[in-house]
């Protein structure tokens, strides 16, 4: 995978190849390689008998050891699945924010999808990449090749920020183009209502699939610096606001707290994954709590 576009550095498949993720992780559908599964197949490995029951396969039955023992016994098998992993990135215009970090919220965003794109088809999984801001701009449907994973690659690599963010209405949008259930790896800095979140993920829960999310904020916007009269600029309304940051920093680090606190408490509810950074910490620490 040594020819992967720029977006994904060599130190970055070198340290990555290293990762091995927690079975239940694996079980549920998360980066988890070749997975074995129940079923019956001409390259399936036989797993063991089980008493025959009505509505089975006469041709499962092993009628040599009915003939030997006069008990029918069907033959169980397992053979290799290739689980999915949707990514979707958020592009919206306050992705593209960047004050204190030596990346944007964006860019740290693609180089993270970018990795778990890469430790995905190395397992012999199937990616599919989703980018939206208030619409889905792009969606690249799920697959295995090396080819596959150049072309999300490429298109991570060319992304910039877009308009205003609709989180919700993409996943609701997206959901017919997605034909089997998989792991969801949502990123995105979450400032949306998290009760319209929470309806517009409720389809996917519901048909099983496995929900991260990976919230990606700047460390300024957890301290709201600067001092005197400022002069703040929504990045993705225009509207502006002229304030003195210190009268307010202790009430908005409370509610930026409110914020994540609501955020991990929803998906501690619905037995989803919730992951927070700041892009000026390595992604790696996040690959090390899938990994747990």
């Amino acid at each position: 995978m040594a020819q992967a576009p720029a977006i994904l550095r060599p130190e970055d498949m070198t340290r990555l190849a290293n990762y091995r993720f927690a079975v239940q992780m694996m079980a549920e559908g998360w980066l988890s390689g070749h997975h074995r599964a129940k079923g019956r197949g001409s390259s399936s490995d036989f797993l063991e008998y089980r008493a025959y029951a009505p509505g089975d396969d006469p041709r499962l039955v092993d009628w040599r050891v009915y003939g030997r023992t006069d008990r029918l016994l069907t033959r169980t098998f397992e053979h290799e699945t290739h689980l999915e992993c949707h990514l979707f990135v958020d592009a919206s215009a306050s992705m593209g924010y960047r004050e204190q970090g030596p990346l944007s919220k964006l860019e740290y965003a693609l180089h993270f999808a970018a990795c778990v794109a890469w430790l995905v088809v190395r397992g012999h999984d199937r990616v599919s990449l989703q980018i939206f801001d208030e619409q889905l701009r792009h969606f690249i449907p799920p697959g295995s090749t090396m080819g596959h994973l150049n072309r999300c690659l490429s298109l991570l690599e060319r992304q910039k920020a877009g308009s205003k963010t609709d989180l919700p209405r993409a996943l609701l949008r997206s959901r017919a183009l997605l034909q089997r259930p998989g792991t969801l790896v949502i990123i995105s800095d979450f400032l949306c209502d998290y009760g319209e979140l929470l309806k517009a993920l409720h389809p996917y829960l519901h048909r099983g699939c496995k929900v991260v999310l990976v919230q990606v904020l700047d460390s300024a916007e957890w301290e709201l610096p600067g001092q005197g009269a400022a002069r703040f600029v929504d990045m993705e309304t225009g509207q502006r606001v002229t304030c003195n940051p210190e009268t307010l920093r202790r009430e908005y680090a409370a509610a930026m707290l409110a914020r994540q606190q609501g955020l991990h408490a929803l998906a501690a509810a619905r037995g989803m994954i919730y992951l927070s950074t700041t892009t000026q910490q390595s992604y790696y620490p996040l690959f090390d709590a899938l990994a747990r």
